[in-house]
């Protein structure tokens, strides 16, 4: 039996007062990825912890407590994340009052994350997004549209690729 090395990450459904999902822009060689923001838990790190410092530094966003843990998601794909034969990505909803995001990374920090932008979208917009982006994960709708409706899970929902 062969032991896959997994990165484990956090990220955050950033929601404003009218149900937008705040997204961060992926530029990778292959195609542009509209995505939640968050990313790898360090060592000694919790998962709050390494939302909290992620928020920090990508989008400037404070957490005020634990927010609650909605989406689970495991991809188990070569090539998904370099050095690393997938991911395991926990996400957390976290409801704030709109804001421009301004984190505590430099643009050229930024840029070295593959991230090139910031949008807030609305639900419609992500169902009728004609591309050629793409949004990760990528039936991110569909689940988006249950949290809006139905609130947290009682358990975190598991998310397809």
């Amino acid at each position: 039996m062969t032991l896959l090395n997994l990165r484990h990450s956090v990220r955050a459904i950033v929601l404003d007062e009218e149900d937008r999902i705040l997204l961060c822009r992926f530029t990778l060689p292959e195609r542009c990825v509209w995505a939640t923001p968050g990313g790898g838990i360090e060592p000694g790190e919790t998962p709050y912890e390494a939302l909290g410092r992620e928020l920090r530094e990508e989008i400037g966003l404070a957490l005020q407590e634990p927010p609650p843990h909605v989406w689970h998601r495991r991809v188990v794909a070569p090539g998904y994340v370099e050095g690393y034969d997938g991911a395991v990505q926990d996400y957390f909803l976290v409801r704030t009052q709109a804001f421009d995001p301004r984190g505590t990374l430099s643009p050229a920090e930024l840029l070295a994350e593959n991230i090139t932008g910031f949008r807030w979208w609305r639900l419609p917009e992500i169902a009728d997004h004609p591309g050629p982006d793409l949004f990760g994960p990528r039936d991110l709708a569909g689940p988006l549209g249950k949290l809006i409706k139905e609130g947290v899970p009682l358990r975190p929902l598991e998310m397809g690729l």
